[in-house]
């Protein structure tokens, strides 16, 4: 992705002090309980507490002082996205009539706090519907790479269009319809609401990406090819496939990984958000 040089978002509060940890030694005790508990436990992670791009892990790893090389392009690069997420949906809403409310995109390192509960490297990105941020340690990058087999700069934009797309549903009131609904349903049909808001992200996600190209042409060879590989390595099968667990359809809060493939795509090929309705009666549970 073409991003140096370009226009970032005003709208990045930058939380990181003193000294970061990168992941780069293998997952720690905690972050990997946490990576496993969210596979398998997501019932203790309220809807409205958080909404994440899938089942994460971090930690450990070697240290870098604030202001070297790799902060500095971190804090770029998720400016640039997120500046570019901005337009894109800002456009997208002013031709329904609306107006964008755009949201603050929070980097921290290690860990931080939310009105959603805690954030660390461990928890992966999140966004948090109390405050309209979303959450994002850096180091949760090298996860993607070393970890979930998801490397590439325009899988991590991904990331950050998956985030954005929630603050859209959470403006859409999607969100806490789908919230209002799973209070009152058995646990099996609340995780199937949850899994066509999270499928929606993903086409939200394929919106973004038709359109930014369509109106900068930043996308370079290979750079959808990573953004699909990152969707398939998050769908809820692949991550308890890869935890070594038993893989159960019933615990699906993501999607399968070609169910994420195929809505990130469905939006990539028509750039209209008309056709991410994975809650109308065309939904189709790909």
């Amino acid at each position: 992705m073409q991003w140096r040089g370009r226009r970032g978002s005003s709208n990045i509060e930058d939380r990181r002090g003193g000294k970061r940890r990168v992941a780069g030694g293998g997952l720690g005790l905690g972050a990997i309980v946490l990576f496993i508990a969210s596979i398998f436990f997501p019932q203790y992670v309220p809807l409205l507490q958080m909404v994440g791009v899938g089942g994460s892990g971090g930690g450990g790893g070697a240290t870098y002082s604030q202001g070297t090389g790799v902060d500095d392009d971190h804090s770029k690069f998720l400016g640039v996205v997120l500046a570019d997420t901005e337009e894109v949906w800002s456009n997208i809403f002013q031709q329904n009539g609306a107006r964008y409310q755009e949201p603050v995109l929070v980097i921290f390192d290690g860990r931080t706090t939310s009105p959603c509960g805690p954030a660390s490297t461990g928890s992966g990105p999140f966004y948090c519907p109390a405050d309209k941020k979303i959450y994002i340690d850096p180091g949760f990058y090298d996860v993607m790479e070393r970890r979930l087999g998801a490397p590439g700069d325009f899988a991590q934009a991904y990331v950050v269009a998956h985030e954005v797309a929630h603050h859209v549903q959470n403006i859409q009131e999607t969100i806490p319809t789908v919230d209002r609904y799973r209070r009152s349903v058995s646990k099996t049909e609340a995780n199937k609401a949850t899994v066509r808001l999270e499928l929606q992200a993903d086409c939200y996600s394929g919106v973004w990406t038709n359109r930014i190209q369509k109106s900068k042409g930043v996308l370079e060879e290979g750079d959808i090819q990573e953004a699909l590989n990152a969707a398939f390595q998050i769908g809820d099968d692949t991550l308890q496939g890869r935890s070594g667990g038993h893989i159960d359809p019933a615990s699906f809060t993501h999607g399968t990984s070609q169910q994420r493939v195929d809505w990130f795509f469905k939006g990539l090929r028509s750039g209209s958000i008309g056709v991410c309705d994975t809650f109308g009666p065309d939904y189709e549970d790909l």
